[in-house]
């Protein structure tokens, strides 16, 4: 029998997040080493917990969750997301403009594929988070990326996104607070962004799925205030503000002036549809989720667990030879960059192998986010703050081997 040739759509899709390295290091833990993890944003591997009244309204109701439900998501659920989000200054937000899906992840693909004709284009930041890549190629469409440089704070140049625009031009993506950079963007950016998207026509799509988790006084802006009228696509979920990845439940609120989304509101309902429904058992969970006193500020503030882990790496970085960071001002993340003048010849995935076979620390090349000739390494702040500490002692070994070495090439 021949060998099963893959689809063709798989050829420039990347996920390395959970790729390459990833499956060494579960072959070196089959060896008998302990891998510190840091590539994933999974807070239930960290010792996080979901709130327990998230489990519990789930466990009052499994006997209400042995039937399919509603295509688009749970009533109850869909009407305190459409509050939340009209309490942010959301317009024509109602329950039926709401879309619950089996984590964003699968509504990033429905939404997508609503919408994109082959060879269509979506606006897409560099570094991105690499699914948004990945779904638009899927669809039949073709990344465009701008640049988020961290010269420039991780934040775009609207002047820049507005160049990359062509007749071809569907979407433009904004990740805010950013995954894996950190970055949380002003509402003067957002404003300029909606702007150019008013401008050419462009549907805003708006992954926010790490809204509530900022440091310092840091402020989440949720662009669909901003956008107004114009039509807006945003999502959010449970997995990471309430720790709970693994319930799978996320959600996509459609806001604008109804009448230039309509048909699109449709296409998304068809497609919602023809998946039958998200996991009904965990949508239970949204509307204590969001109408009950939030939960991650404990973790966030001077103190909390996140705050002192985040506090861990910058000084990590503060006290290395080799690295520079742009300080995160959200989310879960951290991306360190390597300085050129003692590496000059620095290759991301090779420092990351190495990284990982010879300190045993798993961490994510940036090239894996969409960025051409990266110096850049994504980790996740989740760990202990003490584990951190020893994870920058092991990443400056490293690089200290990889200057030494290209020094003595230099030298000879």
């Amino acid at each position: 029998m021949a060998p099963i040739t893959p689809s063709a759509h798989l050829t420039d899709v990347r996920y390395e997040i959970r790729g390459a390295l990833t499956r060494r290091a579960r072959e070196l833990e089959a060896a008998g080493l302990d891998i510190i993890k840091l590539n994933i944003g999974n807070p239930g591997r960290y010792g996080f917990e979901a709130p327990a009244h998230l489990r519990e309204a789930i466990a009052s109701h499994l006997h209400d969750s042995e039937a399919y439900g509603h295509e688009q998501g749970l009533e109850t659920a869909r009407e305190a997301i459409a509050a939340q989000q009209r309490a942010r200054g959301a317009r024509h937000v109602e329950a039926e403009r709401i879309f619950i899906g089996n984590g964003v992840s699968e509504l990033i693909d429905l939404a997508l594929r609503a919408l994109l004709q082959p060879g269509d284009e979506v606006l897409l930041p560099s570094p991105d988070y690499p699914l948004w890549s990945a779904a638009t190629i899927l669809n039949g469409g073709q990344p465009r990326y701008y640049r988020c440089l961290a010269s420039h704070g991780h934040l775009p140049d609207p002047d820049e996104v507005e160049a990359l625009i062509t007749p071809r031009t569907r979407a433009l993506v904004l990740i805010n607070p950013n995954n894996p950079t950190g970055a949380v963007y002003p509402r003067e950016l957002l404003q300029r962004l909606a702007d150019v998207a008013a401008r050419h026509r462009l549907l805003l799509l708006a992954d926010e799925i790490y809204d509530e988790i900022v440091y310092d006084g840091a402020h989440f802006q949720p662009l669909a205030e901003v956008a107004g009228e114009l039509p807006c696509l945003s999502f959010g979920g449970l997995s990471k503000v309430h720790r709970a990845c693994g319930y799978r439940i996320g959600w996509m609120s459609l806001s604008g002036a109804p009448a230039h989304s309509a048909a699109y509101r449709d296409a998304l309902q068809l497609l919602a549809a023809l998946r039958l429904c998200a996991n009904v058992t965990a949508q239970w969970a949204v509307l204590p989720a969001l109408q009950d006193a939030p939960t991650i500020g404990s973790l966030t503030a001077p103190g909390g667990r996140l705050h002192e882990a985040r506090h861990a790496v910058l000084h990590g970085v503060a006290t290395s030879e080799y690295l520079d960071l742009v300080t995160p001002q959200g989310a879960l993340y951290a991306f360190p960059q390597v300085r050129a003048e003692y590496i000059p010849h620095f290759d991301d995935e090779s420092f990351a192998l190495r990284l990982l076979e010879e300190e045993s620390v798993l961490v994510v090349p940036g090239s894996s986010f969409n960025v051409p000739r990266s110096r850049h390494f994504r980790l996740t702040l989740l760990p202990p703050p003490a584990q951190l500490r020893e994870v920058f002692v092991r990443i400056e070994r490293v690089l200290a081997r990889m200057a030494r070495e290209q020094h003595r090439v230099v030298a000879a």
